[in-house]
């Protein structure tokens, strides 16, 4: 048996990830995890939103899902922010996410 992920979970219509964001990174990639959080560097700026589309565009290419069932549901001008994945159960993204960490 998988030992649960704390910074995903399961609700209605699908998981929720509880995320830390770093804005004006290098590049778009996932961090590691710190105080219960799935860290994901982002290389764009934290103005404008753009730092959220980017975060969005690159969580729905990884967990294998349309931009459109990514959205922040809290957080939206903090780092630490908790990002609804519509269509995805939380054993199928940490399984997904856990296999790109390793990857890298």
């Amino acid at each position: 048996m998988s030992r649960p992920v704390p910074y995903i979970q399961d609700c209605a219509d699908g998981c929720e990830l509880t995320i830390l964001a770093r804005p004006r990174a290098r590049r778009t990639e996932f961090a590691g995890t710190h105080d219960g959080a799935l860290c994901v560097r982002v290389h764009a700026p934290p103005i404008g939103g753009k730092a959220n589309a980017e975060l969005i565009g690159f969580l729905a290419q990884e967990l294998g899902v349309p931009k459109a069932a990514v959205a922040v549901r809290r957080g939206a001008a903090s780092r630490r922010k908790v990002v609804t994945v519509r269509g995805r159960s939380a054993a199928a993204a940490a399984r997904r996410i856990s296999s790109m960490r390793q990857g890298a």
